[in-house]
């Protein structure tokens, strides 16, 4: 008897997590224009090392000084370390030129990014390849 309830417990919980909503995971081109390319240059604010994809974030500020802060969606954690990439390779307030591909939604700060440049001219790839780069 005390098998079989376990048993259906187990069950239960299996049901139940797999019911659950998991986050949402997107079409590149369902957010990203890869034919309009964006390059913005700031400092790295913020590194979000995490699934389903990297984001790093830039703080631009434009010639009046006024602060705006970009968001840009990167590929995987692993992905990025079978490439090479090491936690410290971009750190906060790190001066970079970030190129990817622009956001859909135009009134978002955002992008997918290809390439981040640092100061120095070290260039890492951190992103999938868009319609800039087939030339």
């Amino acid at each position: 008897m005390k098998g079989s309830l376990l048993c259906t417990v187990l069950a239960a919980a299996g049901v139940l997590l797999a019911a659950a909503p998991g986050g949402a995971h997107h079409s590149f081109a369902a957010v990203f224009d890869e034919t309009k390319p964006v390059t913005v240059t700031g400092i790295i604010s913020e590194v979000r090392l995490e699934n389903p994809h990297s984001w790093f974030y830039v703080d631009v500020t434009d010639p009046n000084g006024k602060v705006t802060r970009w968001g840009f969606e990167g590929n995987t954690p692993t992905s990025l370390i079978r490439a090479g990439y090491k936690r410290d390779s971009i750190k906060v307030g790190d001066k970079v030129t970030i190129k990817g591909s622009r956001a859909r939604d135009l009134t978002a700060n955002m992008g997918a990014v290809r390439e981040i440049i640092l100061a120095d001219g070290r260039s890492v790839i951190v992103g999938p390849r868009g319609a800039a780069d087939a030339n």
